[in-house]
Order: C-alpha cells, then structure tokens, then sequence
C-alpha cells in the first residue's frame, strides 16, 4: 500500500493549483485524476474565467502567470452593467482604485493545462490516472481504493472533484442546493467593434448576457443564462439565427457579432455542501460550493479555498499536528463557509433583482442604477468587494 500525506481527488484547475501552492513544503501528495487535460492550446476554448486579483496573487505565487501572459490572458481596466430597455446603467473603472486593471479573462483549459505541466514536475506530487472506488475513513488515517484496485493511505483527503463530488458523496455531506432555472450557453464570437478591454453584462427579464474580452481586439467569450427551451434552441439553431438572437439580445453594443465556436450549454444550480470539512476530509472549489456564473467569477472562490486551505496545512505541519484531524481544519472550513455564503448570497441578489418586467419594478431598478452611476465611493466599495481588495 502507498502511503502520502494528502491526497487530492481531481486534476481541474483547484486541485491543482493546491498541489502547487504545496510544492515548497515537506507533504507529499498524490493526485487522482481519470481524465488528464490535453495540452493543445493552439485554439481558443469557450469556457474562460474572470480572474481576479487575489487569483492573480496566487497564480503568481506557484509560478505560472508569466506563462499565461505569454499564451492568452486578457486584462480588462472596465466593466460595464445595464438592464435592456431601461436607462439604468452602471460603469466600472480602475481610476481611484490605484490598480491598473480589474482582473484578466483566461480560458479554463490553459489554466488547468499549464498547472498540470507545472505540478507533474513537482518532487513531493505523485500524479495517478485512475478513478477511486471506495474511501475509508479511520480515526488516524484514510485509505483510498481506486479502480485499478491499487490502495493509498493518507491523512487527509482533499476533493476536489467538482459540483458531483465523489468524496462529498462517500462522507455523506449533505448538500444545500438551488436550481437557478437557468442554462447557460457559452460560445465565442467576433464582433464588428473592438471591446476595448471592457468586460460587459446586460440584464433583461428572462436572461444574463455577459460579454467577456478575449486576446484579440475583436474576440469575447460569452456566458448567456437563459430558460432551459430558449438555452437548447439557441444551442441547436443554425448560425445565422444565432447571431442574430445574439445581436439582438446584446443591443448591438459592439456592433454586429458573429459566432466563431461550437457552443455549450450546461444547467444551472447553486449548491452548498453542509460541511467544508470531515474527519480525514476536506472539500475545495465546485466540490464545496457552486455559483451562478454572472460573468465567471467562480473559480476566484475555488483559488481562495486553496490559498486558505494551503495556509492551514502549513500551520499545522509546522506545529506537528495531525493535518486531517477535524479540529485542525475547523478554522479552513468556518472562513470559507462564510465567504462562500456571502458569494452566493451576492449572486441571487443580483439574479431576483434584475427578475421580472414588471414596470414599477424596471423603474425602481433604473433609479437605483443610475444613483449609484452618480455615487462613485459606492461603486468603489462595489468594486473593491467584486476583486477582493
């Protein structure tokens, strides 16, 4: 039997970038992923993320922002809110704020590409392609058994296996969960005018449209929360009909814009799992919380449970003590359960303010808008909260 200190269930983006933020200390670790990320990055993928600057933070700690740089990361210093139909709007700059950007958009699959090329050079990581079967856990110890019937020992187990996590469903976590009543449909399109390094979102009635800058002047990626019926038919529809919907739903801000990528669509749900943490067990990213994906801030709260987590391991490692003892991870799960809370919180707000068409409700939200337009020490607190200063 293989013994190691940690053992990180999932090879996405957190795990990963735990094992790297771990790469100086004396744990060893071990990575369970079945399905290793292909390290093609010569085209662009329609899922990305907003990183903002504590993501920023870390992924200059364990060394791979320069990296991203110098493939595809797109800072944005604007961002843009209105309600179609309406004269509420909402813009957002780094002036005051003594920053030179409000955050950068790169795609999911360089992100995880380049941590994984990272952590398999790691000393203290031991990378297995395989699935885990059954999980036990003992008052001193866990002990994995994967698919391949191969057994590994370890004092704790960090899943990190996304919004289905196997670990959280072999500790009978319990789940708080919400469906959103939305999919949403993410694709990549060009359009007529340049974006200007501005991020933008337009709220209607019924859908969340957010227009996300990419690399080139005339490229975004967009997340489009719609109805399940109206997210399937624009998933299946021919292009021309796309776009058009498209334009249409965009108020032709940047000109006319035409698809460039196979589009995607997945459900929608807010989910909260009870506990963070387990004897010999604790949960990171999609596997402990997951968010309405507004303009894809989701993985910032996935990088800052690695970042807390990675804190608390090191403590406890310095001070000796058994780092999967529940007690010992107490502080990791109270500081995140409340972030998270606070995070889904802000994303239901948002979503049931802008709900509905009702006019005295359009108007309330237009004066609201245009009062805080006019507020700028409110909307540099907004903004200072959105990035986590």
């Amino acid at each position: 039997m293989k013994h190691v200190d940690v053992i990180i269930i999932g090879g996405g983006m957190v795990g990963l970038a735990l094992a790297a933020r771990l790469k100086q200390s004396s744990l060893s670790l071990c990575i369970i992923e079945a399905f290793p990320p292909a390290l093609d990055f010569s085209s662009y993928a329609p899922r990305v993320s907003a990183l903002n600057l504590s993501s920023e933070k870390l992924l200059q700690q364990i060394g791979i922002w320069q990296e991203l740089q110098q493939l595809r990361l797109t800072p944005y210093d604007k961002m843009t809110i209105w309600e179609k139909d309406s004269f509420g709007r909402l813009d957002f700059t780094t002036q005051g704020l003594g920053i030179n950007h409000l955050g950068h958009i790169a795609e999911n699959h360089l992100i995880q590409g380049i941590l994984w090329q990272h952590v398999m050079q790691q000393k203290n990581v031991d990378i297995i392609t395989a699935l885990p079967h059954r999980l036990d856990i003992n008052p001193h110890t866990a002990i994995l058994q994967l698919d391949n019937h191969e057994m590994i020992s370890a004092k704790l187990v960090v899943g990190a296996d996304g919004a289905n996590s196997w670990v959280r469903q072999q500790a009978n976590i319990p789940l708080v969960f919400h469906d959103y009543g939305h999919h949403a449909l993410v694709c990549n399109v060009n359009t007529q005018e340049p974006h200007n390094h501005c991020a933008r979102q337009i709220f209607s009635s019924d859908s969340i449209l957010a227009f996300l800058p990419l690399d080139k002047p005339n490229l975004c990626s967009i997340v489009w929360s719609l109805p399940p019926e109206q997210a399937k038919q624009l998933h299946s529809c021919d292009e021309i009909s796309f776009n058009k919907a498209l334009n249409v739903a965009f108020d032709g801000q940047l000109g006319l814009c035409q698809i460039t990528s196979e589009r995607k669509i997945f459900p929608l749900t807010a989910r909260y799992a009870r506990n963070f943490a387990h004897p010999r067990i604790a949960l990171i990213g999609d596997a402990a919380h997951t968010i309405h994906p507004l303009a894809g801030l989701g993985v910032n709260l996935g990088f800052q449970d690695v970042e807390s987590l990675a804190k608390t391991l090191l403590e406890n490692e310095a001070a000796h003590l058994d780092i999967g003892e529940y007690r010992y991870l107490r502080h990791y799960e109270r500081t995140r359960k409340v972030e998270a809370m606070k995070m889904l919180a802000a994303m239901q707000g948002l979503k049931s303010l802008f709900e509905g068409d009702h006019p005295l409700k359009k108007w309330v939200r237009g004066i609201g808008l245009a009062t805080t337009q006019q507020l700028n020490f409110v909307k540099d607190q907004l903004i200072k909260q959105a990035l986590n200063l």
